[in-house]
């Protein structure tokens, strides 16, 4: 396939066979966006954070959407071939663990991640999911035997993202084997102290 590489910033920890955080930003962000907040995790991981390749009127984003909340599902499919891809290249350029990674992403990055977890299970040893939607209208997933932990955080009052929807998202992943943390927030869609209190304990538990 004709994959182009992410623009990256690779920030390696100081502790042998640490985790990986894949960063992956909100439409209009970049590769800097989600460092800050990840630095309040502590040095204990690797950091990987990506630029999405697609521009809309000039905001970076993870794949093409239609309209708002309307995917395009054949760009987001290739997009995550091409993401997970990426990702096995630079983990034997910058010499970290492929299979120690936790996605994190925030809304369309969110919307990326839980599309790898649909497309590729087993591939992510986590994934930190802020504000997702789910991916794809039918949920076709494989399912996974890794048990492999999901953290999601929603926001009651996010007028972008359907409540009854995410709530069917995080039992489909359950169903098939993650073990699935949804966190309901009074907040928009906008991120809170509360999303990073949860981050962190939730980290404590892998």
């Amino acid at each position: 396939m004709d994959f182009q590489a992410l623009k990256y910033i690779y920030k390696p920890s100081a502790q042998p066979g640490a985790y990986t955080l894949l960063l992956l930003h909100g439409t209009g962000g970049n590769e800097a966006d989600l460092i800050p907040l990840a630095e309040n995790f502590g040095n204990g991981f690797n950091i990987l954070s990506v630029r999405g390749n697609v521009s809309e009127n000039g905001m970076p984003r993870f794949f093409r959407r239609l309209g708002m909340g309307i995917f395009d599902e054949e760009d987001l499919n290739f997009r995550t071939d091409e993401l997970v891809a990426f990702v096995k290249e630079i983990a034997v350029k910058e010499g970290f663990d492929s299979t120690k990674v936790i996605a994190l992403g925030y809304s369309n990055g969110a919307n990326i991640a839980g599309a790898t977890l649909v497309k590729y299970p087993g591939f992510l040893a986590g994934a930190i999911m802020y504000r997702p939607m789910p991916p794809f209208k039918k949920l076709s997933i494989d399912g996974t035997a890794n048990s492999t932990p999901v953290l999601m955080t929603s926001g009651a009052m996010d007028g972008t993202v359907n409540r009854q929807d995410n709530q069917q998202y995080a039992e489909a992943l359950q169903h098939v084997g993650y073990v699935v943390t949804h966190q309901i927030l009074p907040s928009g869609h906008n991120l809170t102290q509360q999303d990073l209190t949860l981050t962190v304990d939730w980290l404590k538990t892998l």
